[in-house]
């Protein structure tokens, strides 16, 4: 359907506007490679090259127009130019009106934080699905469309395929849309544009200071997800965490909070934590949970909360969370025939090694060891190598150090930035295996009856980056094929 390009500029400050307005738009990009004639180019500044130095290209290729923040030296007989003063905001801006608002035509609920977004986004995904609602998802791992998988690549897209993935939902007749929020997403403005119904926080800690260079900087991204948020919305906050508060200091929406140890709106007391599950005590219901840990009563807590700001049934909700699983590659567990357990799960964070770590060990008798595969990946924060070695060392019997996604970085580079964390007194424990596949098969091979294994990092993630190239690897798989050889 084509729309005129001034109709799509209704929600942006436009600066200056040179050229025909009234052109037709049949499809609009950010991207000159996949121009064609008819699109609106919207020429952003990346992180890796600059959409400005493409606009004569994406003329040449048949663009009916183009949005800048600086126009090119010379205009072209024809097309439309509109200047504004932030080019990756209005892309969403224009994105949302070209697929015709979708985030107003269902409630879109946004959960950000360092750790627990997927395992938040999606029971919420499964518990809104099981109270008999059409629910979308956009998550880490994969998307949905009800029933209809849709492949991920970031925790979350560009604004256009965004929006087309939200107008579709719209389409399918999605009541839900559960979505994580990354900080990413927020700096770049991924987000603009869309009409949220409610915000969820669940934790700050260090990450992706390789993008936003300072802790700062992450945590000031953190909280434009929540000053965003309409009058008409909820912003539900973690009151144990230090940094809750500050994501609700300048929001409109209303404010709720949820806590183990804090005074807040919702409550949580555990009663049992083992490995077969969580005994809670929620708004003075015991209920057990299949998920293990603290973080998890966190999680649980979380999304019971979101459930009751959403106007839902107390009983149906902690009745159907208490059956419900974790997202795939979150605290994902094996029992081997030779009664070894082992675990796979995405901390890739030094909080999130210590959050599992500490878990294990409240739950083990005391006597088994416990075995962590750990790496870090490659051409992201180097910064969070050192500590996320020495957790793992101080929380384990013993460590193997290798690689995860070195993508273009050596991985003996990697390891030895992380050995370089590790204590004097610590060195005994660790082994350095750099192939992934040999370091989890030693830590089987190390294991006896009651040992815990921990292959931290991937999770969910069926592949292993290197030099450029996805090479299929799955840790879960390996994992499995390696303990039935030694069981």
């Amino acid at each position: 359907m084509s729309r005129k390009f001034t109709d799509l500029l209704s929600g942006v400050t436009v600066l200056d506007l040179q050229g025909p307005g009234t052109v037709g738009i049949e499809e609009i990009c950010f991207d000159s490679r996949q121009v064609k004639v008819g699109s609106l180019f919207i020429a952003v500044k990346g992180t890796v090259s600059d959409g400005h130095d493409y606009i004569g290209k994406a003329v040449q290729l048949g663009a009916s127009a183009i949005v800048c923040e600086t126009l090119p030296a010379q205009l072209s007989e024809g097309v439309g130019y509109a200047v504004v003063g932030d080019s990756a905001m209005a892309l969403g801006l224009i994105a949302s009106e070209f697929y015709g608002h979708p985030s107003e035509s269902l409630k879109l609920v946004g959960v950000t934080g360092t750790n627990g977004k997927t395992t938040v986004a999606t029971l919420l995904f499964k518990l809104f699905k099981e109270l008999g609602y059409k629910v979308g998802l956009v998550s880490t791992v994969e998307n949905y469309i009800h029933n209809t998988v849709v492949p991920s690549t970031h925790t979350t897209p560009d604004p256009i395929a965004l929006n087309g993935l939200l107008a579709e939902m719209v389409a399918a007749g999605c009541d839900y849309c559960f979505m994580e929020v990354s900080s990413h997403a927020v700096a770049q403005h991924r987000i603009a544009g869309l009409q949220f119904s409610g915000g969820v926080f669940t934790n700050l800690t260090h990450d992706h200071l390789d993008f936003h260079k300072t802790f700062d900087a992450y945590l000031k991204a953190k909280r434009g997800f929540f000053d965003s948020l309409p009058k008409s919305a909820f912003a539900l906050t973690n009151a144990d965490d230090r940094n809750g508060q500050v994501m609700l200091q300048n929001t409109k929406a209303y404010k709720k909070s949820y806590g183990l140890k804090n005074m807040a709106d919702f409550k949580v007391r555990i009663i049992e934590n083992e490995l077969s599950g969580l005994i809670l005590d929620i708004d003075g219901q015991e209920v057990w949970f299949k998920l293990i840990g603290t973080f998890n009563a966190y999680n649980l807590l979380s999304v019971y909360a979101t459930a009751m700001l959403l106007e839902q049934d107390s009983n149906r909700v902690l009745t159907i969370l208490s059956r419900l699983s974790s997202a795939e590659g979150r605290f994902d567990y094996i029992t081997a025939p030779n009664g070894v357990i082992a675990i796979v799960d995405y901390a890739h964070t030094p909080d999130a090694v210590q959050n599992v770590l500490s878990t294990i060990q409240s739950v083990r008798k005391g006597i088994e060891q416990v075995i962590t595969v750990i790496g870090c990946g490659g051409d992201r924060d180097k910064t969070k190598r050192k500590p996320m070695a020495q957790i793992a060392c101080d929380w384990s019997d013993k460590v193997i150090l290798t690689s995860d996604n070195p993508r273009s970085e050596e991985p003996m580079d990697i390891i030895r930035e992380m050995e370089a964390g590790v204590s004097p007194e610590n060195k005994r424990k660790v082994l350095v295996i750099a192939d992934r596949g040999e370091a989890i098969r030693t830590a089987c091979h190390l294991a006896k009856a009651g040992d815990i294994i921990l292959v931290a990092g991937k999770g969910h993630e069926k592949y292993q980056e290197i030099k450029g190239v996805k090479h299929p690897f799955d840790d879960k798989k390996v994992l499995t094929e390696q303990l039935i050889q030694v069981g």
